[in-house]
């Protein structure tokens, strides 16, 4: 397959040989491509089932807004819109002989560039691997298929997903559909712009300090990370190995929380290659009851003073909360805003030496200036003894077991994503802004479950989100807590700016 697949929107049209779906054609008439594509994942699951739309006409849709919108953003890197169309044909095919593949069946979704697609180039953002096609699908994307997901590409990532911006080598900088001078975030950027600017409804994306959760933050969406230990790693690259690994989570994003809810257990469980994957039951949030829950809240993490927006946004979910009957106490974990210091210490170790020798042999030579000032900001300098880099994971354990002691009172935890909005780019390693990564860091530490969701605009006119951690394993509580964020203040909003 080419590097790229652009193809001019006369291609794009709904009849495919001289033949279209009269499923499509009826829905056409009624509905623009505009209308499609504004469509949750969800709604289109919902369409394409009772026949309301074909999977051909859902997908060439969200091919034809991809064609609109990817030059302004970047954002797409692979697109896979003959396989897509053909995927969705096979799709309506089945659906006509009253065969379903899954909740997915004839849903177009879209990949991050670090999780391996069959016979789709996969860079993981770095040059070495600028020609690299997979032989197998990573698991969480193969189930993905198999629960009927059409995927129209590959989204842009940092290289190695090292930062929370988004540029590499191989393909360049992803810019935020709310403003282009913006980023979308890091290192899941390429997916939240183009989920936010309606050319994929759904996005499988990674999050080892943020990654899903800032993006989610900068362009408006929902997202959620799961437990650590939930959904498999396997076919990630650089695939997560070593005492860290505990903080690497595969996570989804959308612009709405039910399609997170939809797709999370198509995701979840063992897979036999990962060895930290635990079967444990995953539970529906909408039957969690909000009445009687018991949240704490803290606008400032002591590390990093939020803007007064963002403090505001925190203070306003929370009483949404008391409203519905949540108990919520304005109370902040004693250890929280040692997140990002732990952080550090633990990501030290050789000071990236290791990194820079794997790149150095897969023809990575050179890395990207964002890369090398997450080398340079991120873990250097290195640990002076062994001893002292064990002693940082001893910190680590010590951090987990504080935020333990304080969510046994407690049913979640409310916080900021960020205390920023969408930064300009080139910004993120800027000191005052990199303390504001342990908002999220916090999270991946702990490795709990935390949702993420739109609550408010900045005076900029930026989205401004807010992220809801919940107790392991209680991915349902997170999910239904951010569902009344949703419902409350709305959500995702179209972005202007393209």
């Amino acid at each position: 397959m080419g590097r790229r697949d652009f193809l001019g929107t006369a291609a794009l049209a709904v009849a495919a040989a001289g033949r279209t779906s009269l499923i499509g054609t009826a829905q056409a008439a009624s509905e623009t491509s505009g209308d499609i594509t504004s469509k949750s994942a969800s709604e289109l699951a919902s369409a394409i089932r009772s026949k309301q739309l074909s999977s051909r006409a859902v997908v060439d849709a969200h091919l034809e807004q991809i064609a609109k919108v990817n030059p302004k953003l970047n954002a797409i890197v692979q697109l896979t819109a003959d396989s897509a169309r053909k995927e969705a044909d096979a799709a309506d095919a089945a659906l006509a002989r009253g065969e379903i593949m899954g909740p997915l069946h004839g849903v177009p979704i879209t990949i991050k560039d670090t999780l391996e697609t069959i016979g789709v180039i996969c860079t993981g953002g770095t040059k070495g691997r600028a020609n690299f096609i997979p032989k197998a699908d990573a698991t969480a994307v193969a189930r993905l298929r198999a629960a009927g997901g059409v995927i129209l590409g590959k989204t842009n990532v940092p290289e190695l997903a090292g930062a929370i911006e988004t540029d590499n080598l191989v393909y360049g900088r992803t810019n935020n559909p709310y403003d282009l001078a913006r980023t979308p975030g890091g290192s899941t950027g390429g997916e939240s712009a183009i989920v936010a600017a309606c050319g994929s409804p759904l996005g499988l994306g990674t999050d080892a300090g943020g990654s899903i959760r800032i993006p989610a933050h900068f362009c408006g969406l929902a997202a959620i990370k799961p437990t650590s230990g939930r959904v498999p790693r396997t076919g990630q690259f650089p695939m997560p190995m070593g005492a860290r690994n505990a903080v690497f989570h595969v996570s989804l994003i959308a612009r709405k929380v039910d399609d997170l809810a939809l797709a999370l257990p198509i995701i979840a469980g063992p897979d036999f290659r990962d060895h930290s994957i635990v079967g444990m039951p995953l539970l529906d949030s909408k039957a969690v009851t909000l009445n009687g829950l018991k949240l704490a809240y803290y606008e400032d993490d002591g590390a990093a003073t939020p803007t007064k927006e963002i403090a505001a946004a925190v203070r306003d979910s929370a009483k949404a909360f008391m409203d519905a009957g949540v108990k919520v106490e304005e109370n902040r974990p004693v250890d929280v805003g040692k997140a990002a210091t732990v952080y550090f210490d633990m990501s030290r170790g050789d000071g990236g030496a290791g990194t820079r020798a794997f790149l150095k042999s897969i023809g990575s030579d050179p890395i990207s200036p964002l890369f090398e000032k997450a080398l340079t900001n991120s873990v250097a300098p290195a640990m002076a003894t062994t001893t002292e880099a064990l002693a940082a994971f001893v910190r680590w354990d010590a951090f987990r077991n504080s935020m333990l002691r304080f969510i046994e009172n407690y049913d979640a935890v409310l916080s900021a994503v960020a205390p920023y909005p969408a930064l300009p780019h080139g910004t993120s390693f800027e000191e005052e802004n990199r303390r504001g990564f342990g908002y999220t860091q916090a999270y991946n530490l702990t490795g709990w479950p935390t949702a993420t969701v739109r609550v408010g605009t900045s005076p900029e006119g930026l989205p401004l989100g807010v992220q809801v951690a919940a107790r392991p394993w209680r991915e349902d509580v997170a999910l239904a807590l951010v569902r009344h964020l949703e419902q409350t203040f709305g959500g995702w909003k179209k972005p202007m700016a393209v």
